[in-house]
């Protein structure tokens, strides 16, 4: 239709138009609609604005898909009382699409190894990674990152009431201590989760006594994967590193080995502690970010009182 208006002076050359149109196997009638409209506004031209203002307020909202820019709106038009009606997800996608924003993730493998040998523990969880309050169970795992000097291990806890990374803990290997260090980091900021439970896969840092110790000194109770040893029995925290990998790297076309062990523990806490915890929609959360979904959680109890 551009091509024909570019052609015809806008339909004025009126001589043109049907041989054109023939041409392009179009109708005259679908090319006088186009001139009718094209000087329209566009009809979510104020909310791909808002679409594009949510992508600039934070460097990793650049991996946000139409679900969780659907839920950003949602969120933003209920912080700042807009007007704009939020329209389902397939128009949500289709405005991303026209303005060359949207995001089809990828996800990286699992990394730590069963200890065949070691004494288990049961399985606590059952697959099911929600929870009705915070503190009362979390899951952990290690993942690992190939830095231009060496390896970055990085180990995590997770609250299953709302994401919310809880404690994070890196370093060059991935010893017990690592895993020791993590639980120590969460109970410094989170002392609330003494007593929670705490889920892992059957990797050897989990079943070695030093961190069984931590666990009771800690008075935490220790879950692990059911026998066979599947993926889905901690998918969450492997949902978390495949996140958190497609988001500060591959998205990007950019690769871990391209920073520094340094700059990765850097990158990573910055994007755990700051941006996922406080400013990241989370779709599991029902598009609230875990600090807000738990400062909602007991703000409730005090409008209650």
């Amino acid at each position: 239709m551009k091509f024909i208006a570019l052609k015809t002076e806008n339909g004025r050359i009126t001589g043109k138009i049907s041989f054109y149109c023939k041409a392009l196997e179009v109708s005259r009638q679908g090319f006088y609609e186009y001139l009718k409209n094209k000087d329209k506004p566009w009809k979510y031209e104020t909310l791909a604005a808002i679409m594009i203002k949510i992508r600039e307020e934070d460097e990793y909202n650049d991996t946000y898909g139409r679900v969780r820019m659907r839920e950003a709106l949602l969120l933003k038009k209920e912080e700042e009382n807009l007007e704009t009606e939020i329209p389902e997800e397939r128009t949500v996608y289709r405005i991303m699409e026209r303005l060359g924003i949207s995001h089809r993730p990828r996800k990286p493998k699992g990394l730590t190894k069963a200890d065949k040998e070691a004494k288990k523990s049961n399985d606590l969880l059952k697959r099911n990674f929600t929870a009705d309050e915070p503190n009362k169970k979390c899951v952990t795992d290690i993942t690992e990152l190939k830095a231009s000097n060496g390896k970055l291990y990085v180990s995590a806890i997770f609250d299953c009431f709302d994401l919310l990374a809880c404690g994070l803990a890196m370093d060059t290997n991935m010893k017990a201590v690592l895993c020791t260090e993590t639980i120590d980091n969460a109970l410094k900021l989170h002392p609330e989760l003494k007593g929670a439970i705490i889920h892992s896969d059957r990797g050897s840092q989990y079943t070695s006594d030093e961190y069984r110790r931590k666990i009771a000194v800690c008075g935490m109770k220790q879950s692990m994967n059911s026998a066979g040893g599947r993926c889905h029995d901690n998918a969450r925290c492997e949902s978390m590193w495949a996140k958190m990998k497609v988001e500060l790297f591959y998205s990007r076309n950019d690769k871990p080995e391209n920073f520094t062990i340094e700059e990765l523990k850097t990158k990573i806490w910055r994007y755990y502690m700051s941006y996922w915890n406080n400013r990241r929609i989370c779709s599991a959360n029902g598009g609230l970010p875990p600090a807000i979904k738990r400062r909602r959680y007991y703000n409730s109890f005090k409008k209650a009182a």
